[in-house]
């Protein structure tokens, strides 16, 4: 079996050394956005020479190119088609109407009569007598003694914490 106390020691270590280098870059950060960076002069600007204007040359003129002429197309002879007869008329056969041979008569059947059933007469529901609720005497509240008044005391004061001045820059004197 091998000890891996010696990793545990280790990463403990690079985690401290890694929390105290993050630590100070936002101080450096701070001190590098609060410092005064020495004032520039302006420098004049360069002039250019004054350039030679340069004449303007004529267009060229191109010589006209002959017209081509194209020899004419040869003319190709129109395809004609066979003639066709038209049909003077065309004679639709008339189809018979089919004859349907007839359904036989169905008897209509007797409306059938459902025997009346005998009215039930129903016997009358007793009354009941409607329950009397006992009266229930009101209890007697005991007098409550009135409340002494209680003097009005001062709220009591925190006592004064002090603060922590917040942190404030100073600008570096030395480069």
């Amino acid at each position: 079996m091998t000890n891996h106390h010696g990793l545990a020691h280790l990463l403990a270590l690079f985690v401290l050394a890694l929390s105290l280098t993050i630590g100070e870059n936002p101080v450096r950060a701070r001190q590098l956005l609060e410092a005064t960076l020495p004032e520039v002069p302006d420098l004049p600007k360069p002039e250019l020479p004054h350039l030679p204007d340069i004449p303007s040359l004529p267009k060229p003129e191109f010589p006209s190119l002959p017209k081509v002429e194209l020899p004419p197309l040869p003319e190709l002879p129109k395809p004609e088609f066979p003639a066709t007869p038209k049909p003077e008329s065309l004679e639709v056969p008339e189809l018979p109407k089919p004859e349907l041979p007839q359904l036989p008569d169905i008897p209509s059947l007797p409306k059938t009569e459902f025997p009346s059933l005998p009215k039930v007469e129903l016997p009358p529901l007793p009354e009941l007598p409607k329950p009397e609720i006992p009266t229930i005497p009101k209890p007697e509240l005991p007098v409550v003694p009135e409340v002494p008044h209680l003097p009005n005391f001062p709220k009591p004061t925190l006592p004064f914490v002090p603060t922590i001045p917040k942190d404030t820059a100073v600008a570096a004197t030395s480069p």
